[in-house]
C-alpha cells in the first residue's frame, strides 16, 4: 500500500516538475511529508498493539479463526479414523497441523451434544457420565433408532438366522430357561451384559415376579416398600440356592489310657454340618466328618445315598423385630434297598415303633461382603413319636460352643444345567 502511494506520489511529482509555479511545488512537498509521517505512525501503532496482545496472552481474530478451522479439521479426522477411513483421516490431520502445529494439545474433545438427536437433553443432566435409570435410557435409544426396534442386531454378516429374528415372547421363554427352576438369577445378570436389548429383557418384571413367588409364596403379594420385583429379590432376606451352608465344629476328646497307665491319648475331632436349600421348599441336612471337597458335589440333588442324610422342608418367617428366621423339620431318608432285599424273604422286619424328626431354628443374617450368607442357631430339638400310642417326646439340645454358625459357599455346578424353566 505504501509502495503504491509512493508510486502515485512519484507520478504526481513528475507531473509537477513540468509546472512553473513554485508555490504549488512547495505545497505538494509539504503534503507528501505529512502523509508519509501519518503512515509511519499508523504502522508503528499496529505493531505495538500486536506486541501488547502477545504480551497479555490474547489472540488476534486471525489466530482465533485459524485455530477454529484447525479444530474442525482435527475433529473430522478423528471421526474418519473411527469410521475406518484412515486415508481420509490422515489428509485432515495434515491440513489441521499445517494451520496449527500443536492443535492436538489445544483441542477440547468434549463436543457439545447434537440437538437433532433424541436423548441429548437426557445426557446433559448426567455430567459425570453416570446414568441413573439405565433401563429407560436403553429403551429410549432403541425407540429412536427405528420405528420397529429389534432386541439386538448382529455385529457380523451371518448366513444363518440370528437370535434377533426371534419374537420377543420366544426370547423371554429362553430367558426363563436361563433362570431355570433353580432360580439362577446370577446367570440372568450375566446375560444382561451382552447388549442393550438383553439388558432390557433381563429387567422384565414378570421374570423377577415369578422368582419372588418361588421364594416367598403367599407372602409376596405386595411390592411395598420396594420399587420393583428385582429390588425385592435382591434386598429382601432369603436363603440362597446356588450353594451350600457349611458349619465346622472342632473339639478335643479324651482317649483311653495306656495299659501301663503312663499316658493318655487326646484326639482333635473335626466335623461338618451341611445345609442345602432347594427352591421347592426342600432342605437337606447332613452331619459328617468328611471333607467338603468330597461331600459338596454329592449334595447337588435331593437323592443322596448317605446314611446320615436328613431330608425335610423349610419355611421363612419374618418376625415383628424385623429379623428373618428359617425353620426346618428334617427326617431320616428311607432306604429303598432294604425293601428290595426283603421283598422275597419269608418275613419282613417289623416297622419301627418310633419316628424321629429334628426341628431346627436359624437366624438369617449377612456375613462379610456377601448378603444372606450366615445362619445362626436359635434352637435344635429332637421329636420322637411312638406310633403305637401316638405320644411325642421332645428332647431339646443345649446350644453351646459346638453349634457354630453356618456360612454360605457358592457352588457353580449346582446351576450348571437347567432341568425346567422358571
Amino acid at each position: 500500500m505504501a509502495e503504491e502511494n509512493a508510486d502515485i506520489g512519484g507520478m504526481i511529482e513528475d507531473e509537477d516538475e513540468g509546472s512553473d509555479d513554485p508555490n504549488l511545488h512547495l505545497e505538494l512537498n509539504t503534503f507528501r511529508a505529512q502523509w508519509m509521517s501519518e503512515l509511519k505512525l499508523s504502522s508503528g501503532a499496529s505493531g505495538l498493539s500486536g506486541r501488547l496482545l502477545r504480551a497479555k496472552g490474547l489472540k488476534r481474530p486471525q489466530d482465533i479463526a485459524r485455530e477454529e478451522k484447525a479444530t474442525e479439521l482435527f475433529l473430522r479426522a478423528v471421526q474418519e479414523e473411527q469410521n475406518g477411513a484412515v486415508y481420509e483421516a490422515i489428509k485432515f490431520y495434515r491440513m489441521a497441523m499445517q494451520l496449527v502445529p500443536d492443535i492436538e494439545f489445544k483441542i477440547n474433545y468434549s463436543r457439545p451434544p447434537d440437538t437433532d438427536r433424541g436423548g441429548g437433553n437426557y445426557m446433559d443432566n448426567n455430567v459425570d457420565g453416570e446414568i441413573e435409570d439405565l433401563l429407560s435410557y436403553f429403551e429410549e435409544e432403541l425407540t429412536l433408532e427405528s420405528s420397529f426396534p429389534k432386541i439386538c442386531t448382529p455385529e457380523l454378516d451371518l448366513t444363518q438366522m440370528h437370535i434377533s429374528a426371534l419374537p420377543s415372547e420366544i426370547l423371554m421363554y429362553v430367558f426363563r430357561w436361563v433362570v431355570s427352576s433353580d432360580l439362577d438369577m446370577r446367570a440372568l445378570e450375566q446375560l444382561s451384559l451382552v447388549c442393550r436389548g438383553f439388558y432390557i429383557c433381563a429387567r422384565d418384571p414378570e421374570i423377577w415376579h415369578l422368582a419372588c413367588l418361588r421364594v416367598w409364596g403367599r407372602n409376596c403379594t405386595k411390592l411395598v416398600p420396594f420399587k420393583s420385583w428385582r429390588e425385592m429379590f435382591l434386598q429382601r432376606p432369603r436363603v440362597r440356592y446356588d450353594g451350600v451352608y457349611i458349619s465346622k465344629t472342632s473339639y478335643i476328646r479324651q482317649g483311653e489310657a495306656s495299659l501301663d497307665g503312663f499316658y493318655r491319648a487326646w484326639h482333635h475331632v473335626e466335623c461338618y454340618r451341611y445345609l442345602r436349600f432347594f427352591p421347592d421348599g426342600h432342605v437337606v441336612m447332613l452331619n459328617t466328618p468328611e471333607d467338603p471337597l468330597l461331600v459338596v458335589p454329592r449334595l447337588r440333588t435331593k437323592n443322596i445315598r448317605m446314611d446320615s442324610v436328613l431330608l425335610g422342608h423349610f419355611r421363612l418367617s419374618q418376625e415383628t423385630d424385623n429379623q428373618t428366621k428359617v425353620f426346618a423339620v428334617c427326617k431320616k431318608m428311607e432306604k429303598a434297598t432294604e425293601f428290595q432285599r426283603n421283598r422275597y424273604s419269608r418275613r419282613n422286619p417289623p416297622p419301627p415303633e418310633a419316628e424321629h424328626s429334628f426341628h431346627v431354628g436359624l437366624h438369617l443374617c449377612s456375613g462379610g461382603r456377601q448378603t444372606f450368607s450366615k445362619l445362626v442357631w436359635i434352637h435344635h430339638s429332637c421329636h420322637i413319636t411312638y406310633k403305637p400310642t401316638g405320644e411325642t417326646v421332645i428332647t431339646p439340645f443345649d446350644l453351646d460352643s459346638m453349634y457354630t454358625p453356618f456360612f454360605f459357599a457358592r457352588v457353580k455346578s449346582y446351576t450348571a444345567f437347567s432341568k425346567q424353566p422358571l
